[in-house]
């Protein structure tokens, strides 16, 4: 993650750039669950293929190769032979819904921007080993196409690590299944391997798209700030070997690390066979910084470049909204801009972390200082998180822009057009424990002891824990000294009928690891203990990135180590992947439907549900395709939780924390007539069970503070 430095004379305060994370003997449960229920989703976990022992170079000429040709020289950007000032932009296709990626590329130009910049994640494209997934919200050449189209250049982040404030820093989690575990970011052969299969998937698509080849992409950047991480030049040095000999050695490029002579030494190749770019403070002195980075290129090859501008900054839950100044933060572009600099905008536009895609930050040198991100990542840009330009910040950047430009800028388009569909109320439709036959092995997986949530194909959301000792009298204290992320504890009584509720107990959190007492249950046999666990999105930045999830040590009970688990996984689909109807997962929810009815009917007789996970579901109607706007859902007097809107998973919300109270919702997944909301209410459900659509976002939720150690902006 970046540091934050309080700057005095700006009135807010500014980001340091310091760059952004046993075996079983039964099968994976599958769960299906109905529009008005929930969709589940398992990807197949297909085996590596195999790869080759030595990696062959190829050599590529494009077919079509035009007389065009973007370079360096004299320490100046050179388009087609004349110097050139690149004022871009990020903009990350995978945070905006595919159907806006036009919108937000139209009001990037009027902002004034001739390039945007991108990362590409490793994780959203190979959701799991050998599947390659390049379309919808993935599909990366349509979105530089619609760039070229748009005549917007671009410059590509292709990793293999990108942080990006996105889950693993854009690493895909089945790397942990695998064992040995390959270290990310380093020389270790077999992460290489793996770099090399996938970029063997993902440069070629970058030829023909290339600038001197008629295409967009200006500039790919190879890996992402390592100086903040390490120095191991072996792989750096392996990463361009591989980048050359899929897009040849015309293309430019690049690496960026933030402003001080020891990232540059440990994130730079220097000479002129990789470009060195710079990010550093907003609002600092850019000249001495550039000057620096003139040390790291060859004689006249060091056009200063900021590819960080930082607009605004992220959030976690807890914190309050990030926020910066307009003026102060359109003067500091102008600090570089009128000297010729270029800079791109770190964000231009922010989106929205949809899925369970979101990253975390550790806040110290402590593991448990764990900081997950909002799902807005609206990143106080200059165009917000659901499109709007008519805001303070955009038109003080414009004015700067507009005074460097070599053309007029286009005019700004209007705000994307909001509308209500007025409260939406829904039916409770099951709670989680009536989903599962806990007597029946082959729906979980088995060990002695708790394993995690890789080892058990499960990367994103939600793994139940379960296991039971026996009843005495008196309460019990329960440690667990490693989970990740967040635990809520059940019990009940093994002799009771299947009916028994899962009473809940407490919860136990990685920010605040407490023991939690367990009251006396009365119970003449076994006492059932359950253990809810929350991935809530794998650290991006920091010596703490490698960030197992699920319960990572020994569970104990008054100090004694409890054995013998079941582990029950969760399928809730993430943001690239298709809800699977095939007639066998129907089959085993109808088996299953049935096994759980008598205790269905139990539960019903029992109206104690308070803290008990379940599901929730109900219907909203668009009467005309005119109505078919962009809203947002108000969980106010909801408690945490996850949502789909047409079974797309708009991600988490969680009012009691805070800040973000209203999810975002884009007119592209509404439809006309009846559109189907599900929630998986984790807590407390509103007791009227009413959800709101409203026409705003709303950042003033929770306060209530994740840990003592709240960075704000």
């Amino acid at each position: 993650m970046r540091i934050r430095l309080k700057n005095p004379n700006a009135g807010a305060s500014i980001p340091l750039a310091m760059a952004k994370k046993r075996s079983s003997k039964t099968t994976l449960l599958l769960i299906f669950i109905s529009f008005i229920a929930f969709c589940a989703f398992v990807p197949v976990f297909a085996p590596l293929p195999s790869l080759p022992s030595h990696y062959q170079h190829a050599h590529h000429s494009h077919p079509n190769k035009v007389n065009r040709k973007f370079e360096i020289a004299n320490d100046m950007f050179w388009k087609d032979g004349k110097p050139f000032r690149i004022i871009g932009g990020d903009l990350h296709y995978f945070r905006v819904h595919p159907e806006y990626w036009e919108d937000r590329l139209l009001k990037a130009k009027a902002l004034g921007l001739n390039t945007i910049q991108t990362y590409v994640p490793w994780n959203l494209h190979e959701p799991t080993p050998g599947n390659l997934v390049f379309e919808g919200i993935a599909n990366i050449e349509s979105f530089l196409n619609l760039c070229h189209k748009l005549d917007l250049l671009v410059m590509v982040r292709a990793g293999p690590y990108i942080c990006a404030e996105w889950d693993w820093g854009g690493f895909p989690s089945w790397l942990y299944s695998m064992n040995p575990l390959p270290k990310p970011r380093s020389s270790d052969p077999t992460f290489l391997q793996l770099v090399e299969r996938w970029w063997s998937n993902l440069l070629p698509k970058f030829v023909p798209l290339l600038y001197d080849n008629g295409g967009p992409i200006i500039m790919v950047q190879i890996e992402n700030e390592f100086g903040s991480y390490g120095d191991d030049k072996a792989y750096l040095r392996h990463l361009i070997t591989l980048a050359r000999s899929h897009l040849g050695h015309d293309p430019i490029l690049y690496t960026t690390d933030g402003g001080s002579k020891e990232n540059l030494e440990k994130g730079t190749i220097r000479g002129d066979t990789v470009f060195s770019a710079v990010d550093f403070t907003t609002g600092d002195d850019p000249w001495p910084v550039f000057k620096l980075q003139k040390e790291f290129n060859a004689p006249g090859k060091s056009p200063p470049l900021s590819t960080e501008f930082y607009t605004g900054w992220l959030t976690h839950w807890g914190e309050k909204i990030a926020r910066t100044d307009a003026d102060f933060t359109a003067a500091a572009l102008e600090e570089i801009l009128r000297k010729n600099g270029s800079a791109v905008l770190y964000m231009a536009h922010g989106g929205s972390n949809f899925g369970f895609y979101n990253g975390a930050n550790i806040g110290g040198t402590d593991e448990a200082d764990y900081k997950p991100d909002l799902t807005s990542y609206d990143y106080d840009a200059p165009i917000r998180e659901d499109g709007d330009v008519d805001n303070s910040k955009f038109n003080a950047i414009r004015r700067v822009i507009a005074r460097y430009s070599s053309e007029p800028l286009p005019s700004i388009p209007s705000n994307t057009e909001k509308a209500t569909y007025g409260p939406i109320h829904l039916q409770r439709q099951s709670s989680l424990f009536d989903m599962f036959d806990f007597t029946n092995s082959s729906n979980a997986f088995e060990s002695k002891n708790p394993m995690s949530m890789e080892n058990v194909g499960q990367f994103f959301g939600f793994l139940l824990y379960v296991t039971e000792y026996k009843a005495r009298s008196g309460g019990r204290i329960l440690s667990i000294p490693k989970v990740h992320d967040r635990a809520q504890v059940f019990m009940s009584c093994s002799s009771e009928r299947t009916g028994a509720r899962p009473a809940y107990v407490g919860s136990v959190e990685r920010w605040l690891n407490k023991k939690l007492s367990l009251p006396e249950f009365q119970c003449h046999s076994n006492i059932n203990l359950y253990i809810l666990v929350e991935n809530m999105g794998r650290v991006n930045y920091g010596p703490f990135i490698f960030d197992r999830k699920g319960i990572l040590s020994s569970v104990y009970l008054d100090g004694n180590r409890v054995q013998g688990w079941k582990m029950f996984p969760i399928p809730l689909h993430n943001l690239n992947e298709v809800p699977n109807y095939n007639p066998i997962t129907q089959a085993t929810y109808s088996a299953f439907g049935e096994i759980s009815t008598s205790r269905k009917r139990l539960m019903n007789k029992s109206e104690n549900t308070s803290k008990e996970p379940a599901f929730y579901s109900g219907r909203f109607l668009i009467d005309k395709s005119s109505r078919v706007k962009d809203t947002f859902l108000s969980f106010k007097n909801w408690g945490k939780g996850i949502v789909f809107v047409n079974d797309f998973n708009l991600g988490r919300y969680w009012p009691l924390r805070g800040p973000q109270c209203n999810l975002y919702v884009p007119a592209p997944i509404l439809k006309q007539g009846d559109n189907f909301l599900v929630i998986f209410e984790l807590e407390s459900p509103d007791p009227k069970l009413v959800v709101h659509t409203v026409d705003e976002p709303n950042f003033t939720c929770g306060f209530n503070g994740m840990n003592n150690n709240i960075h704000q902006l």
